[in-house]
């Protein structure tokens, strides 16, 4: 069994509390699809309360370290200690419609000199597979005892690549349209299931080829990123920079796919 940091036991404590409650409320989802007032509310109140198991399982373990939250916002903690960038559901959509594919992301974000920041240590949890993802920095990426690798296909035709889409109110529908025309006629298969977290993670783990994105926020990408990174993989925004983060744009895959995505969608946006 390979072992993983204490920081990390305390993690995936902290996931695997907030994840049972989860699958427990998912389970009450699916009864709520053919009420006529829909389980939107409910959905609200479970995302925020996983938040909340989280965010007070963590706080007992490293009481003086912040947090950026998907939905508290950001809790100040010692500016020279690490914070914590948590989404507590990501996938609420899939969630909300009874489909069983969203997951707990956590990511520690060390702060730097300079005012510079770096996520060293990633969980992602699946709550209704029970897998769980991990990675720390110069350690590797790993589902429970597994070591991840970042698939091998080096040929475009070859590879499956994940993405989102924009939807009502989010993203640039126009800017994604001209990349999905450059990149879906290039691959064998273009997929789009809802959390941007589970996609890098499954990137990580050579499930698929590739991934871009835009309109990401820090918590849906921050624990994925390192994965990749930590199994063997390129990640950079859109113009091939570091700059995921500020510019809320991914692209991911091995250092082929990851060339050749990046090409398509630079081409695409010139």
């Amino acid at each position: 069994m390979v072992s993983h940091s204490g920081l990390l036991t305390v993690m995936e404590r902290a996931a695997r509390k907030a994840g049972s409650k989860l699958r427990r409320d998912f389970g009450e989802v699916e009864h709520l699809q053919v009420s006529r007032k829909g389980p939107a509310d409910f959905v609200s109140k479970a995302d925020k309360q996983a938040e909340q198991t989280l965010v007070e399982e963590l706080q007992k373990a490293r009481p003086d370290w912040g947090f950026l939250l998907e939905e508290g916002g950001v809790i100040e903690g010692d500016p020279n200690k690490p914070r914590w960038i948590i989404d507590p559901l990501d996938g609420k959509t899939n969630f909300l419609h009874g489909i069983p594919h969203f997951a707990i992301s956590i990511a520690v974000e060390e702060p730097l000199f300079g005012g510079k920041r770096e996520v060293t240590s990633g969980l992602i949890y699946q709550p209704v597979t029970d897998e769980s993802y991990w990675a720390e920095k110069n350690r590797g990426a790993w589902r429970h005892d597994q070591r991840l690798r970042v698939s091998a296909r080096r040929d475009l035709a070859d590879c499956l690549i994940a993405t989102g889409i924009p939807f009502m109110g989010h993203g640039n529908m126009a800017e994604w349209t001209r990349i999905f025309g450059a990149v879906a006629p290039s691959v064998a298969g273009l997929r789009r299931f809802g959390a941007a977290s589970l996609d890098l993670a499954h990137v990580a783990s050579g499930r698929y080829d590739g991934f871009w994105e835009s309109g990401l926020q820090p918590w849906d990408v921050a624990a994925g990123i390192l994965m990749v990174r930590e199994a063997g993989g390129f990640v950079s925004d859109f113009r091939g920079g570091d700059q995921m983060i500020d510019r809320k744009e991914v692209i991911a895959g091995n250092d082929a796919t990851h060339s050749k995505l990046h090409k398509l969608v630079a081409g695409a946006l010139r």
